[in-house]
């Protein structure tokens, strides 16, 4: 699961980790209202960020910066008016609902900093950059040697002389160690907290000199949080944070019916039990020369609603040209299959080229009542094992 930047700073906030002043807003008149409730307050710089789960959107003009009570309104209208088209939104854009209103920061320096799970050590990391700002992906790609880690001990956590460390590793001198050093303390500990998959600060920011801050301050002005799934039970706050209206719909859906499935980009339907088996699926569909339209998992032991719903989901795609069922019936019984693929047909219709490949218990039944509905699902052919079932498909859809 992800959030929003508001709520992430929110979270931030509440760790003790300083953020600039700011306000989520859902009308242009609230967004005036805000930048008018900041500029009163001495700010002489407003940002004003478009709320949503996709990167890009400085490049996209959907993030400005204001001076005045006149730019806060255009700023506001353009943004809550027209559709973000960034690269990660495709051309279709998305829809902006919520705005992100906050004081503006002068910037000496930025910074990235991140904790994950390194995967190759099964160890929680510090992960930092004193390029920040950008495209860590571009970073690493392009200059290595940029980019620090630190584990952190599953016991210790990250503990105060490592992050100290890292921030002199980073530039960071005099009083702006012990700034950087909190922060990176208090963002592994919100990580481990939240059950978080990932927590991103970029940048985290150094500030110019001032009179109440002669080194500068160190503090964060944008973050990007996501959260393990599976762990979400016992998050009841963060729960509380998700927003339907930026999920995918029928991913949302497949989860309401008990289902894994993630939506991709070719257009061959996939319906498999088994995490395993749905990826070799997906991978002998590639083998083939087709391209899987998403990952679904059924699970072991779906009821007849459960996987109706899932040919639902998947018929639902208009990208979809063609169907591929690939079942091994263990605690799912093939039977059950084969008469939810009837019921589908008899509720949503197959329209497209649907291929069915069944194994394991009650396979004989299941081939049985494919055989007597095969007059009401023209459409439908029945494979011997799973290269028959792929290439069958993919011709299908050729």
């Amino acid at each position: 699961m992800k959030i929003h930047e508001y709520q992430a700073r929110q979270l931030l906030a509440d760790a003790g980790i300083p953020v600039p002043a700011g306000s989520m807003v859902e009308t242009v008149s609230d967004a005036v209202a805000e930048a008018e409730r900041l500029f009163t307050g001495g700010e002489t710089l407003v940002v004003t960020k478009a709320q949503v789960h996709a990167g890009g959107r400085g490049k996209a003009g959907f993030v400005k910066l204001i001076q005045s009570m006149e730019e806060a309104k255009e700023a506001a209208e353009f943004m809550l008016g027209n559709r973000m088209v960034s690269v990660q939104t495709g051309p279709e854009g998305i829809e902006v609902k919520r705005l992100l209103v906050a004081a503006g920061v002068d910037i000496e320096k930025e910074f990235y900093l991140a904790v994950t799970l390194d995967r190759t050590t099964g160890v929680n990391t510090l992960i930092a950059s004193a390029e920040g700002g950008v495209e860590i992906e571009t970073v690493a790609h392009e200059n290595p040697d940029a980019i620090v880690r630190q584990h952190i001990d599953p016991l210790t956590g990250l503990e105060g002389f490592q992050a100290r460390a890292l921030a002199k590793r980073l530039g960071f001198t005099g009083r702006q160690i012990g700034q950087a050093a909190s922060i990176m303390v208090k963002l592994a500990k919100l990580y481990e907290d939240l059950d978080a998959s990932m927590v991103e600060i970029n940048p985290l920011i150094l500030t110019p000199p001032s009179d109440d801050a002669p080194e500068g301050r160190v503090m964060a002005i944008d973050a990007k949080f996501s959260f393990d799934d599976n762990a979400l039970f016992r998050q009841p706050r963060l729960q509380a944070m998700q927003d339907p209206a930026e999920e995918n719909p029928s991913e949302v859906r497949a989860e309401e019916a008990g289902l894994s499935y993630v939506a991709l980009d070719g257009n061959i339907g996939c319906l498999v039990n088994g995490a395993g088996l749905a990826m070799s699926t997906m991978d002998i569909v590639k083998l083939h020369g087709g391209e899987p339209a998403n990952f679904l998992d059924v699970g072991g032991s779906a009821s007849k609603e459960a996987v109706t719903e899932a040919f639902r989901i998947i018929l639902g795609d208009g990208r979809v040209q063609g169907v591929l069922v690939n079942i091994f019936g263990g605690i799912m019984k093939c039977d059950t299959i084969a008469n939810a693929i009837v019921e589908a047909a008899k509720e949503v219709g197959f329209e497209v080229p649907l291929v069915v490949r069944l194994e394991g218990t009650n396979v004989d039944a299941a081939r049985d009542i494919l055989e007597a509905a095969k007059k009401d699902i023209p459409t439908m052919q029945t494979a011997e094992d799973l290269a028959d079932a792929a290439g069958k498909v993919c011709t299908a859809v050729a």
